[in-house]
This record gives C-alpha cells, sequence and structure tokens, in this order.
C-alpha cells in the first residue's frame, strides 16, 4: 500500500467513523470464504455495511477524531483481523451476528461503539441485541403519553352518562 493510498484509507476511515454513531469491531478471521461471502450477503439485506480494516490505520483515524468522543477504549480492541460493521440501527450489527452465529462460531464481537459507549468482548452480544432503536423508544414514550389521556377521556365519557342519569332521576323524581 502506497504512502498516498494509506492517508487516502485513514480519511475514508475517518469519515466512516465520524458519521456512525453505532459501529461494531469483530473478528471473522477462520471464516472461508463462502462464511465471508454469506455473512457480507447477510449484512447487505440487513442493512449493515462490513469491511475488513487493517488496526494501524483504524487506529489513526480514530487518534485524529475528538478526544471527547472516546474512541480510547477501542484501541486494544484493534489487535489481529478485524471487520467493521455499521447501520443506522444500533443493534442491527449484533442481530446479523447472532443470526449468523447460529451456523458457526465467528464472528466473535471484539467491541461496539454505540453512542460514545464502548461494549468490550462477546459476551456483550445479548446486551446490544436487546438494544432499542429510536423509533422504537419514541413509539414507547408515545403510549406511555397516550395511556393517561384515555384514561381521563373515558372517564369524562362514563362520567357523562352517570350525570345525565342522575339528571334524569332527579326530573322524574320532582314529577312524582
Amino acid at each position: 500500500m502506497t504512502r498516498q493510498e494509506k492517508v487516502s484509507a485513514i480519511e475514508e476511515l475517518k469519515d466512516t467513523f465520524s458519521n456512525n454513531q453505532f459501529f461494531y469491531l469483530a473478528d471473522s478471521s477462520a471464516m472461508t470464504v463462502e462464511q465471508v461471502n454469506t455473512l457480507r450477503r447477510l449484512c447487505f439485506e440487513k442493512g449493515v455495511s462490513m469491511k475488513v480494516i487493517k488496526n494501524t490505520l483504524a487506529k489513526k483515524a480514530l487518534e485524529t477524531l475528538p478526544e471527547d468522543a472516546g474512541y480510547e477504549g477501542l484501541f486494544d480492541s484493534l489487535k489481529g483481523p478485524t471487520t467493521l460493521m455499521y447501520a443506522a440501527q444500533a443493534n442491527m450489527p449484533a442481530k446479523v451476528i447472532d443470526e449468523f452465529r447460529k451456523s458457526g462460531e465467528k464472528p466473535l464481537l471484539k467491541a461496539a461503539y454505540i453512542d460514545s459507549d464502548i461494549y468490550l468482548g462477546d459476551d456483550q452480544l445479548g446486551e446490544l441485541k436487546a438494544l432499542k432503536s429510536k423509533e422504537d423508544l419514541i413509539g414507547e414514550v408515545l403510549i406511555l403519553l397516550q395511556s393517561p389521556m384515555k384514561n381521563v377521556i373515558g372517564a369524562l365519557n362514563s362520567g357523562g352518562s352517570t350525570i345525565t342519569g342522575l339528571l334524569k332521576a332527579l326530573e322524574s323524581r320532582e314529577e312524582n
């Protein structure tokens, strides 16, 4: 790789890291070409981008980004073969890895970066899979906000019929 190609690769990785709030570092070594192609196909179907990266270039790209993003915790994970996976939804790469691993042991999760939080190790896969998307959280908040309104409206509606019934009963008493 020439010096210019390295600079270009670092810039590309820098853009990838800065434009994605969620990304995963995985170890897909010892996978056959057929397995890698199957994993790539699954990633494509689920909207997950996947590429094999050089650790030194990834580290240099991360070092050029602002320190307050907290990428330093990922540096120890940049050893051995590394595959970068990223998507618009935080949990989608974890779901892809989990689905693919039903047929084998790889890829192994090295680390995940989720909105400045770092998850280290393959044992975090279950927790990452359970993360909810922004749309799911907004939906839950809306349901919670609608619930009290429905109760108030229901009480007013039932109260209205109760008041009407009371008025009719009082009216019939006066007539008698």
